[in-house]
């Protein structure tokens, strides 16, 4: 299969065969064998020059020095994701197994830069070279993928040789190649038949040549080995070869018109009416040239013109292709002989598609056919819509759909629309076609539309997502689910991409309104999705945002765990840095915040503004602004961080905001309104804008701090209560503060208590920024009780700098962060004893679980790690 699902077309990488009447040319050969050595082999020529057998007979002849890997390019190889996914099926399929990590693109118009480093490191370190050749070149008209290829080569060396075949010059920096001596360059005047040569081909042709006349033959047809062997075809069938060749005229338009038109005329009707019908077609298959021609003798004609070796050649599986020149006049000869037919054509080749299941094949015909009634049903009905919004043709797609009119009618077009729109961000006209689609279906629908309510029940998913509406979302997920169940376990098997979206949007849409714990539901389930290119960004994406909801909940390091699960899935899939969602890389730039690595949490910021969903995705952009704040203020610069602030709010098509976004916002402009000296701008920025909960509660009790006001500061602490399933990233702060307002009201053993609590809560997950914003009465506290700060080098230097050692502190009473308990002190006297937990339990009658719990207190009480430091310490302090 393809990386888009489609089955892989066996020919493309199989090395044309060479027929019998083919001319070996030594001289050509010598010119490609002593390229060998070179990394690059350039065969340029026109059509027909002879280009691709060369290369086929050099690589089945010579001996080369490892695999040959081929690959025939085709429309829409244009693209690097889809490029490169071909170059490394080859690879795969012709030279062995490539290693799992190199990975595969995910998208057709970006590969990921690292995939193409893994590439070429696996291919330098090979033993023997990789042959690549890459036939018809000329399809692939992108600066982009001529440097990656130029990259993959310069750093492939010893172990890949390529060798491009094309009609026009690539666009590889070929100087660089010609200055260092590492290019075979094969030109068209190298490609030209000789005389002696063309006399060599017309004679296996059957026909005997002077040497005057095949002299004159090589000049008037300049070589072109093409026309030469359809010159000999022609001649063959002339009852005086030799005075047809002699009349054989130059002077006409071109020398391929007036052998295609001789050799065209000599067919038998139905073969050439077979021929200028299949033209349309970049392949044929002898069932779909009986579509086109409503007979069915289309087998006998191929395979007879596979003999001929002149018209067609096969690729495999039965299928067979037309010489890309030969098509061309072909196709003039058809708008010319059968004016007004090629539209019919199409949409009968779009229907034989369409039923083999070849839909990216169709497709392309439909539109040629102007049949967009086709076009769009089988689209829906194939319950192909998710492959608008990810995959590899995703791109295409939507190009395919942009030319569709307002004449084409029906459900299926408005779902179509609706979903170009919706993928868009185009939210007001992808909801008024989506609507329509709905009425339609319920009007005059079609009796079996499942797969369109499906449809239709999908995009509305995505619709909710897109307007902020997690109850539109969830209806229409219900809906969905019920849909589903009337769809053919086949047909929902072979588009993973459609549950993996829905569960992704649902999710994000259920995030967007703060329903975390529903939302951790969908988007796990999504990131669960069967492994496949078409799933890889909603897998990519329901990652990010499970480490979003973490971070929010105040966990971390189960945060940036998630985020890089992410992004390690975007990797392996090839998604390419810009096309990742930007919310795995915001996570680990608040994680790194967090932490105080201000420099890590600037580099992840920048990545996640590069990233496309910045300028689409609310929570990004929002997300953006916050960190650009809390980095401003980190540095001291309150000013700057407001300033930043005054772009949040923006870039949302939601019809409701997010409450959990504007919460931050706020939280984040009082706490810069209180570092630039202003406490009432700092209430301000919380009454009425935040909701209850522990950081609004955080946010005013500072402000009371500020102002020197325990007491009120306690008050409004005590009105909270701490949120079940939250983490140290909200836990903390309350801390902290409780403990600076028991410091102003001249509770020291209290103020160490809870802060020997927080720095105990915050040391798992390294959470420094709380402490460095605290403020001096942190540092006070830390120097009169510096054994709270003994386990906890992970503090940041400034606060640590200049503590007294606590073995220096005369009293050893206070070095302890609050007194044992009575209990507390029998199981640590026991502990000193070596009694093993077990044993204490038995002895003071108690469970295993309630002397561990004692044993934790005490390493807390203690400052200590683990049991025998807490025996250590407590005789230190005389406590035992």
């Amino acid at each position: 299969m393809t990386p888009t699902g489609d089955p892989v077309l066996a020919a493309r990488f199989a090395v044309p065969s060479v027929p019998t009447t083919f001319v070996r040319r030594p001289r050509l050969v010598k010119l490609l064998s002593d390229g060998e050595g070179c990394p690059l082999i350039l065969v340029n020529g026109p059509a027909g020059a002879g280009k691709t057998l060369l290369v086929a007979d050099w690589t089945g002849s010579a001996a080369m020095p490892g695999p040959v890997v081929w690959l025939t390019l085709e429309r829409g190889d244009d693209m690097p994701g889809t490029f490169w996914a071909y170059v490394l099926a080859a690879l795969r399929r012709s030279a062995g197994s490539l290693p799992d990590g190199v990975g595969t693109p995910a998208r057709a118009d970006e590969v990921d830069p690292s995939l193409l480093a893994r590439l070429a490191a696996h291919l330098s370190n090979r033993d023997e070279p990789v042959l690549l050749v890459l036939d018809e070149f000329e399809r692939v008209a992108s600066t982009e993928i001529a440097s990656q290829l130029h990259f993959v080569l310069r750093h492939s060396a010893p172990g890949l040789r390529l060798v491009l075949i094309s009609r026009s010059e690539p666009l590889l920096p070929l100087h660089r190649y010609r200055a260092a001596g590492e290019i075979t360059d094969i030109r068209n005047g190298d490609l030209a038949f000789t005389p002696p040569e063309t006399a060599a081909l017309l004679s296996r042709h059957g026909l005997s040549l002077p040497a005057d006349d095949a002299r004159a033959l090589t000049e008037r047809t300049r070589g072109w080995a093409a026309g030469l062997r359809l010159t000999a075809l022609a001649t063959q069938g002339a009852a005086d070869p030799e005075g047809f060749l002699a009349e054989f005229e130059a002077s006409r338009s071109t020398v391929a018109d007036f052998l295609l038109a001789e050799v065209l005329d000599v067919q038998p009707a139905e073969t050439q009416d077979l021929l200028l019908r299949t033209s349309i077609l970049e392949q044929t298959h002898p069932d779909l040239a009986d579509a086109l021609t409503g007979r069915q003798d289309a087998d006998g004609i191929l395979a007879r013109l596979q003999h001929a070796n002149a018209f067609v050649e096969p690729i495999g599986h039965s299928w067979y292709r037309h010489h890309p020149l030969f098509a061309e006049i072909l196709r003039v000869q058809l708008r010319a002989r059968h004016p007004g037919l090629e539209p019919e054509l199409h949409r009968r080749a779009a229907r034989w598609l369409g039923e083999a299941g070849r839909l990216a094949d169709a497709l392309p015909h439909a539109v040629e056919g102007d049949d967009w009634a086709f076009a769009t049903t089988r689209f829906v009905d194939d319950l192909a819509i998710g492959r608008l919004f990810t995959g590899l043709d995703s791109n295409h797609f939507a190009e395919l759909f942009s030319g569709m009119g307002p004449e084409a009618a029906g459900p299926a077009a408005d779902i179509v629309r609706a979903a170009r729109d919706l993928a868009r961000n185009d939210t007001d006209n992808g909801l008024n076609h989506l609507q329509r689609a709905e009425e339609g279906l319920l009007d005059d629908g079609p009796a079996d539309a499942s797969a369109a309510r499906l449809s239709c029940a999908f995009l509305r998913v995505i619709a909710g997502r897109l307007i902020g509406s997690a109850d539109m979302a969830q209806t229409a997920a219900q809906a969905a689910e019920d849909l589903a169940r009337t769809i053919p376990e086949r047909l929902l098997g072979d588009h993973p991409e459609l549950t993996a979206l829905l569960q992704t949007d649902l999710g994000s849409a259920l995030l967007w309104e703060g329903r975390f714990e529903t939302a951790r539901t969908a988007l796990t389930a999504a990131a669960e999705a069967p492994d496949s290119p078409a799933t890889a960004f909603p897998r990519h994406e329901s990652l990010s945002r499970l480490a979003l909801i973490e971070l929010l909940r105040g966990w971390i390091g189960r945060a940036e765990a998630h985020a890089h699960r992410a992004l390690a899935e975007a990797e392996r899939c090839g998604l390419p840095p810009s096309s990742c969602t930007g919310v795995g890389q915001l996570v680990l730039a608040e994680v790194a915040v967090d932490r105080d690595d201000l420099p890590a949490a600037r580099t992840a910021l920048q990545c996640a503004a590069e990233s496309s969903a910045a300028r689409h995705d609310p929570i990004v952009a929002n997300g953006l602004v916050i960190v650009r704040s809390r980095l401003f203020l980190a540095a001291r610069d309150p000013e700057a961080a407001l300033t930043a602030l005054a772009d949040a709010g923006g870039l949302t098509s939601a019809s409701a905001p997010s409450p959990w976004v504007a919460d931050r916002v706020a939280l984040a402009a009082s706490a810069a309104h209180l570092a630039a000296g202003d406490p009432e701008a700092a209430v301000e920025a919380l009454e009425d804008r935040v909701s209850s909960g522990p950081e609004r509660a955080v946010g005013l009790a500072r402000v009371h701090l500020a102002s020197g006001d325990g007491e009120r500061a306690l008050e409004v602490l005590d009105s909270v209560h701490g949120e079940s399933g939250s983490g140290p990233g909200t836990a903390v702060p309350v801390l902290l503060a409780r403990s600076q307002a028991a410091v102003l009201l001249g509770d020291d053993a209290s103020a160490a208590r809870l802060l020997g609590r927080a720095l105990a809560t915050a040391r798992p997950e390294h959470l420094r920024r709380p402490f460095c914003d605290a403020g001096p009465w942190l540092r006070r506290l830390l120097r009169n009780r510096p054994v709270l700060a003994r386990a906890h080098d992970w503090l940041p230097a400034g606060l640590l700098a200049g503590l007294p050692r606590p073995d220096t502190v005369r009293d050893g009473a206070v070095l302890l962060v609050e007194p044992l308990s009575e209990r507390e002190r029998e199981v640590l006297d026991r502990a000193a004893q070596m009694m093993s937990t077990e044993e204490i339990a038995a002895d003071l009658h108690l469970s295993v679980n309630t002397v561990k719990t004692h044993l934790k207190s005490i390493n807390r009480k203690l400052s200590a790690t683990r049991r025998g430091e807490a025996v250590r310490r407590a005789k230190e302090l005389h406590l035992l």
